[in-house]
């Protein structure tokens, strides 16, 4: 019999949201802090900081694989969870989250083995020159040790945001990033270790971070608990999780994709300075779309848990709620950003020349910013709901077909590369995005319809009957 703790079938559908989407938005936003404070005391290394930073953000894709495959395994198993637990089946949802860890576990040795081997290939390939390999190579070494921290603490700590803790899910990520607050200047600056200080204080915050996550889930008070005798794979299972993660594993590579492409492309067009603009708006970007993964992101325990209790009307409110709040923000995100890009690009680098190219950058780059919460809130609801196939298609869909393309030809079209290159973004926004979101109403939302009327009828069976 299932736990009626966290039972998203009750009260308002909006509060429910609520509660997880304030701690987990913030945890978020934290975990983003843990890449950006690296970034801001990096630009501020004395010597060669612009060198510096653009090192660090050819390390961008490598990271970016990382949490690929934690989001496999915690947004594949986390979802599977939810519909488990609204179903009143708390034993399969057990052993759901037991074969994600272990699959955690596993790929994280071996993606750290793969990277050590294969790193300075990697990195010239992602755009490193010969100037900025030694600082991307200090920093990948050793944020590659850490990579099964990262893996285990994030990608657990959607089991924990799923069973409804989200303030726990929160302070998961926060003593991480207070550690790393702390470290960073100590090894960055007082120690002299600089970019092999900052990969060195985010891989000990990580791993404090998978210790709380374990020590939680093995504790008194989750309501799934992480057990041994949950541990053993079963094909489809494994098959399951890894069939719905498969869209946050697609956003993540193709992310690393195009991240490569933009650095080549930049590199090719503009030169190391171009691939350190790109590092700040990357930055930005992060920071300013936390609120809508956040909040899109904790919808997704909410749908499926009402989902799978066949709460379809409920189910259509948290789309409505998670669907038009993030437009509203983004579009006025997108207000602020290209009003003032010069504040933003001051937060990392202070460098006249840097400025005086990322300006431009910024305001073309982030041109209708609001069409990509039209991406985030149609992926989240498919995957929400089970829906894998569309969740990984639109990933795809606007990062691999729209996107990279677009790299390519569009510098070619523009008599300024660079300019052409930034424009990329702001267009698969507006395809994918679009796409994404209509298809999504005109599938899962057609749907809801009809098995609300299903669900009508039988009652009105069952009241005829009896």
């Amino acid at each position: 019999m299932t736990d009626t703790k966290n039972d998203f079938t009750k009260g308002n559908i909006v509060g429910n949201i609520l509660k997880l989407a304030l701690p987990m938005t913030l945890a978020q936003l934290i975990n983003v802090l843990y890449s950006i404070i690296d970034r801001i005391f990096i630009g501020r290394i004395p010597e060669n900081a612009t060198l510096a930073l653009t090192g660090l953000g050819l390390c961008l894709p490598i990271t970016s694989i990382v949490m690929a495959f934690a989001n496999l395994f915690g947004m594949g198993g986390a979802p599977l969870c939810s519909i488990e637990r609204g179903r009143g089946n708390d034993e399969e949802a057990e052993k759901i989250m037991g074969n994600s860890f272990v699959l955690m576990l596993f790929f994280g040795v071996v993606l750290t083995i793969l990277g050590l081997i294969f790193k300075k290939p990697l990195l010239y390939m992602f755009g490193a020159s010969d100037a900025t390999y030694p600082y991307a190579a200090q920093f990948a070494e050793i944020y590659l040790l850490g990579t099964i921290f990262v893996m285990v603490g994030l990608g657990l700590n959607s089991f924990i945001n799923s069973q409804g803790f989200g303030t726990i899910g929160m302070m998961t990520v926060l003593m991480g990033a207070i550690v790393n607050i702390i470290l960073d200047p100590i090894f960055i600056f007082t120690l002299d270790m600089g970019v092999r200080g900052a990969a060195l204080a985010t891989v000990i915050a990580q791993f404090l971070s998978a210790v709380w996550t374990v020590r939680f889930l093995t504790g008194k008070k989750a309501i799934l608990k992480l057990k041994f005798s949950c541990f053993r794979l079963k094909k489809h299972r494994v098959k399951s999780i890894v069939g719905l993660g498969m869209s946050g594993f697609t956003m993540n590579v193709t992310n690393s994709v195009v991240q490569v492409m933009y650095n080549a492309s930049l590199q090719m067009y503009g030169g190391d300075l171009y691939v350190g603009v790109m590092t700040i708006i990357n930055s930005v970007r992060e920071v300013i779309s936390m609120p809508v993964r956040g909040l899109t992101n904790s919808g997704q325990p909410v749908m499926g848990y009402n989902y799978g209790a066949e709460e379809y009307g409920r189910v259509k409110k948290a789309i409505i709620f998670t669907s038009v709040v993030p437009i509203i923000y983004t579009t006025a995100m997108w207000g602020v950003v290209h009003g003032f890009p010069e504040f933003f690009i001051r937060i990392f680098n202070q460098d006249p020349e840097l400025i005086r190219a990322g300006v431009p950058a910024m305001r073309i780059y982030y041109f209708g910013f609001f069409f990509m919460s039209l991406q985030f809130a149609g992926q989240s609801i498919f995957v929400a709901l089970g829906k894998a196939r569309q969740a990984v298609f639109f990933s795809i869909f606007r990062k691999l077909i729209i996107v990279a393309p677009l790299i390519v030809f569009l510098p070619i079209i523009f008599s300024n590369g660079t300019s052409g290159v930034f424009m990329a973004e702001p267009v698969s926004n507006v395809i994918g995005g679009g796409a994404c979101f209509i298809t999504m109403l005109l599938t899962v939302w057609r749907e809801l319809n009809r098995k609300m009327k299903e669900k009508e009828k039988l009652k009105e069976k069952e009241i005829a009957a009896g």
